[in-house]
């Protein structure tokens, strides 16, 4: 199909027209308002979108989240709390929970259906009531037992939370561990703890038994637990933490050092003095 032509002017094209004479009004007042670049300064254009993300008010106790963290950074801290920052690394971590995994406690559904499994065979045999009677080996929790176990020296290995709040909860473990000569491990987030034993967090799990085919796992991470914790526990016992200083600080210090000409270490090491006496 051929192009549409557009229609034709009704008021013609001539000079009388109305768009001439709307070119010819144009043009008498076309320097009346000049354009002007955008300003986005106060007061002049809208400002852009911008992500103020650091700027927002952020829930409380995010807020008290992050300032613990910092108090933690810049307060000295006694070695009785400053044990718990030294964890166990990542690979040995995770051989851990994967050991932990296999020894889950049942739920309460597979409780219920190990309960009724053992009562059908008792009612069918004697005998085999005697040999269902033992419940499947499974980690322990929970403050008040972990104690009792590592008491009764019936514990194999404790795994302990380095979060938990408050920390006077778990404080003594690692001394009386030690004392009792049972192994144990700081790992990080107690939520990890808790997804093994069906909770949302757990302060302490404790390894009691294992099967025949898993004692060779056990005692590797028993002997990792004895050379990261067991045996540098005196070396934890006498090293503080804290005492980080903030950048602002530092780069203060450092400007300090350089008008007096000495080095940084040099005043910060007086500060301490200072500080100690």
């Amino acid at each position: 199909m051929p192009p549409k032509k557009a229609a034709a002017n009704p008021f013609g094209s001539g000079k009388g027209s109305k768009k001439a004479k709307g070119r010819k009004h144009d043009a008498q007042y076309e320097n009346l308002f000049e354009t002007q670049p955008k300003n986005f300064h106060i007061g002049g254009s809208v400002q852009p979108k911008r992500d103020l993300t650091h700027a927002m008010k952020w829930p409380k106790y995010v807020r008290l989240q992050r300032q613990k963290v910092v108090l933690n950074k810049r307060l000295k801290v006694p070695p009785a709390v400053n044990q718990f920052n030294h964890t166990l690394d990542k690979n040995t971590a995770t051989q851990l929970f994967r050991f932990l995994n296999k020894y889950r406690p049942e739920t309460k559904q597979e409780k219920q259906k190990r309960i009724h499994a053992t009562a059908e065979k008792a009612a069918a045999d004697r005998e085999a009531k005697d040999k269902d009677a033992k419940r499947p080996i499974y980690v322990r929790h929970g403050l008040n037992h972990t104690v009792g176990l590592v008491e009764s020296k019936k514990a194999n290995l404790v795994v302990i939370a380095n979060d938990v709040d408050p920390i006077e909860l778990v404080i003594y473990l690692p001394a009386l561990c030690r004392k009792m000569g049972v192994p144990y491990v700081i790992v990080k987030n107690k939520s990890r703890l808790g997804t093994v034993v069906h909770q949302k967090t757990a302060a302490v799990l404790v390894v009691t038994d294992v099967k025949k085919e898993d004692e060779k796992e056990l005692a590797t991470l028993v002997s990792a637990a004895k050379a990261n914790f067991t045996d540098k526990y005196d070396d934890h016992r006498r090293r503080w933490g804290g005492g980080v200083k903030s950048q602002r600080s530092t780069q203060k210090l450092a400007k300090r050092a350089r008008l007096a000409g000495t080095t940084l270490a040099a005043v910060q090491a007086a500060q301490a003095g200072a500080a100690t006496s």
